[in-house]
């Protein structure tokens, strides 16, 4: 994806990947107002791409079934197999909940951290003013937090049409992963210099910028970072 990204804007990236962020809850009034009263929501899909989703709903109970079908006869499989493939099942279930765990002790199951005043909560005000987009490329350079996406929402060529929305320097956010180490998660955190922050939800499990935060932490390096 890094090379991608050099080669789509000219720019050297370290990292990149693709994300979004969860629903952005309404905000005080008279807040929402001073920061322009922008959008709090992305776009709707174009024509051909709602034509796709009304496909994919014609299709999707039958695919569910499917699977359900398929995860059931797995399932019986396994307890009627060897008591090792139980005990895997178990763990497996167990490691699950305790990475969801790990995500609402994090805060990592919120949009972001509740000040609408701080930087995060000012930013977010923006998100969709910048872009009508649901989805960010979130890239990390030398210097510099980078979020582009398409002008507005795209069913098809979104990388294509992507440019930058937004650049934040790292004297003013970094990018941390605080299950690092711990849990292979979709959310990576912004944290911005006044200590507020956002989550965004990667499209990959772990994503490039994802292992690259962990690489630098377990080099005892803190990259990316304004403090």
């Amino acid at each position: 994806m890094a090379e991608r990204v050099k080669r789509h804007f000219g720019v050297p990236a370290d990292a990149a990947a693709w994300c979004r962020i969860g629903k952005i809850p309404t905000p005080p009034k008279e807040i929402h107002q001073a920061a322009g009263d922008g959008p709090l929501r992305p776009a709707l899909i174009r024509p051909l791409g709602a034509l796709g989703m009304l496909l994919g709903g014609l299709f999707y109970p039958l695919l569910m079934l499917l699977i359900y079908l398929s995860v059931l006869e797995e399932k019986m499989d396994r307890l009627l197999g060897p008591d090792s493939e139980r005990v895997r099942e178990r763990a497996k279930d167990r490691a699950t909940k305790e990475g969801r765990a790990a995500l609402r002790a994090h805060g990592l199951d919120q949009v972001f951290d509740g000040n609408w005043s701080g930087s995060a909560g000012q930013f977010l005000l923006r998100w969709y003013s910048r872009s009508s987009h649901h989805n960010r490329l979130l890239v990390l350079t030398q210097d510099r937090i980078i979020l582009a996406a398409p002008p507005k929402r795209v069913s098809i060529r979104q990388e294509a049409q992507t440019q930058v929305v937004a650049e934040i320097p790292f004297t003013e956010a970094a990018v941390e992963d605080p299950l690092v180490g711990q849990y292979a998660s979709d959310r990576l955190r912004i944290r911005f210099s006044d200590d507020s922050w956002l989550t965004v939800i990667t499209e990959e499990t772990p994503s490039e910028v994802h292992t690259y935060v962990m690489r630098h932490s377990r080099l005892g390096s803190r990259p990316h970072t304004g403090h």
